[in-house]
């Protein structure tokens, strides 16, 4: 009797599963706890430049995906941990990097009337050269570090699987190492598969068309209806430049309605704290479902990104557009 009750158990138990759901795709679910983050120093003996990183690690020990980050102008490595902090949770290392030149140091020191003209100053060819030149030395320094076994991060990245994100001057340092062709020069790093641009800028000089044709790698571009910005007169409807000439990248866009320059951050140009922010959230699950489809393979969040997942995640107001690369990509 005992051994037909436990078969008819079992036979349930085994039904149930079978019939279950598989759980939904949710970009936003996350463990409870903040992530470890560390600082580091990378020294670049060539160019006798230290490059600054903040490095967040989620809780798995097994190689993860990386996710490299280019802060605005004026920055730090110390800004927006809202996304490092997400990120991490998601399986990911996160590395934020610091360019001096263009970075805090530009306006921390100067009096307040002087900060405009110093930040508008280091807006400057040599600060864009500066930067792409900062990325490969990261990258570099993370595959030295990964091997190495008397360091923290040996074996914790997959360096197989690299995304790049930033924000502004971050975004066209993006854009740059994703491919995109300024004068006939590439920079392309060909070790990143995915790039996020938040505020992302069309070229001064050139047909954007001929700039953005040589992205290849999936994009994510990200701005909104007010996003002008203070520093290089650059309008919102310049950024929405960039989406229709990424003729040959799988691309999705996202145009927050009302957002501002600086509502991709965590402070806004009065040093306030926009944490709570309505599109920190949005940012938060299309980046995710983004990084997880590219850098994981995962084809649920694929799937959210093209059905009613990323719409549910905005407003009416908001704009969410996909190339046609990218609702057709295996």
């Amino acid at each position: 009797m005992h051994s037909r009750i436990a078969a008819l158990l079992a036979l349930v138990i085994s039904s149930t599963a079978l019939s279950a759901e598989p759980e939904a795709y949710d970009p936003l679910k996350v463990a409870d706890g903040t992530p470890v983050s560390e600082t580091f120093e990378i020294k670049d003996a060539k160019r006798d430049r230290i490059i600054p990183v903040r490095v967040y690690l989620p809780e798995t020990k097994q190689a993860a995906p990386v996710i490299l980050f280019s802060h605005g102008l004026g920055g730090s490595r110390d800004n927006n941990p809202y996304l490092g902090n997400h990120w991490a949770k998601r399986g990911y290392v996160v590395v934020f990097v610091q360019h001096a030149g263009s970075d805090e140091a530009v306006w921390k020191e100067v009096a307040a009337g002087e900060r405009f003209e110093k930040l508008k100053s280091a807006a400057s060819l040599e600060s864009f050269l500066s930067r792409v030149k900062d990325v490969p030395v990261v990258i570099d320094a993370l595959t030295a570090w990964n091997g190495d076994e008397k360091n923290a991060l040996h074996g914790r990245m997959d360096l197989e699987h690299i995304g790049m994100s930033g924000h502004s001057f971050g975004a066209i340092t993006t854009e740059a190492m994703a491919g995109e062709t300024l004068a006939s020069q590439s920079f392309l790093d060909k070790r990143l598969d995915a790039a996020v641009m938040m505020s992302p800028s069309p070229p001064t000089l050139g047909d954007p068309a001929t700039a953005f044709a040589s992205i290849k790698m999936p994009c994510l571009l990200m701005t909104g209806t007010q996003d002008d910005s203070p520093i290089g007169n650059t309008t919102a409807a310049d950024r929405l430049k960039i989406f229709p000439n990424l003729k040959n990248a799988p691309a999705w866009q996202v145009v927050f309605d009302k957002a501002v320059h600086m509502s991709f951050g965590d402070r806004d140009l009065k040093g306030q704290s926009t944490l709570g922010s309505r599109y920190h959230p949005p940012i938060l699950a299309l980046t995710t479902a983004f990084w997880d489809a590219e850098l994981k393979g995962d084809k649920q969040a694929l799937e959210w990104l093209n059905g009613k997942g990323a719409k549910g995640v905005l407003t009416a107001e908001d704009q969410w557009q996909a190339n046609e690369r990218a609702t057709t990509a295996p």
